[in-house]
């Protein structure tokens, strides 16, 4: 991340930051963003499957003002005939599961303070159809749809859920430096408008406004982040 694209404004000076699964997909970017703006940020690199491991992070985690569920597992790209259960349920168990887990797990200290941001790094192939993706797709559609009714919920006691759907932007889990620079990658990149693929820290950036003060009059959201792939 170039040191010009890092505020320092200490926005969030006081605030303490979790981080799931921070060695993947945006973890370093969003680690890193919110680092520089003076959070508090807990990186936290553990495999959320597991049913207890959402309520050990938040306990460890005490006092959490901002979540970010960065929640990852490389799209199988398997046709429905070749998608097995096992290989459909591993989406929901990475992807839709810990999310619930992770929300209900923070919610009562939101709650009670009154105050709380959550933010959803999520897909934007929940919002195109794209083949052959129908598993991933599907368990990205759920997060979405989860956000809707969670941050309609929680919405009246200052606690703001909402989520980016994201699509062509570099990180190390699925759009590394060596597949956007294979041959036959600039035909995808057809597909988006501006013609490239985003920095991390541009994602990140809108990760960090959905997590500040200025959004409080957003509520269940879902802002697509792809060079016009998703309009």
């Amino acid at each position: 991340m170039a040191a010009s694209t890092l505020s320092t404004s200490g926005t969030f000076a006081d605030k303490r930051v979790v981080v799931t699964q921070a060695r993947d997909f945006m973890g370093p970017a969003l680690t890193e963003a919110f680092a520089a703006e003076g959070a508090t940020v807990i990186a936290d690199e553990r495999n959320l499957q597991s049913a207890e491991a959402a309520d050990a992070l938040i306990a460890e985690a005490g006092r959490v003002d901002v979540l970010i569920a960065n929640l990852m597992l490389r799209n199988p790209r398997t046709s429905i005939p070749e998608t097995t259960d096992a290989l459909w349920s591993a989406q929901f168990d990475a992807m839709v599961h810990p999310l619930h887990r992770l929300v209900r797990a923070v919610l009562p200290q939101m709650i009670e303070r009154r105050s709380g941001k959550i933010v959803v790094v999520g897909s934007a192939n929940a919002l195109r159809g794209t083949a052959p993706r129908a598993a991933y797709s599907a368990a990205r559609g759920a997060q979405l749809a989860f956000v809707r009714s969670a941050g309609i919920e929680v919405a009246p006691y200052n606690v703001q859920i909402n989520a980016i759907a994201q699509n062509f932007v570099s990180n190390p889990t699925s759009y590394p430096e060596h597949e956007t620079a294979a041959p036959g990658f600039a035909e995808r990149l057809a597909e988006v408008p501006v013609g490239r693929v985003a920095n991390g820290w541009e994602s990140a950036a809108l990760a960090r406004f959905l997590a500040g003060p200025g959004s409080d009059f957003f509520v269940g959201q879902i802002f697509p982040f792809s060079g016009g792939w998703v309009v």
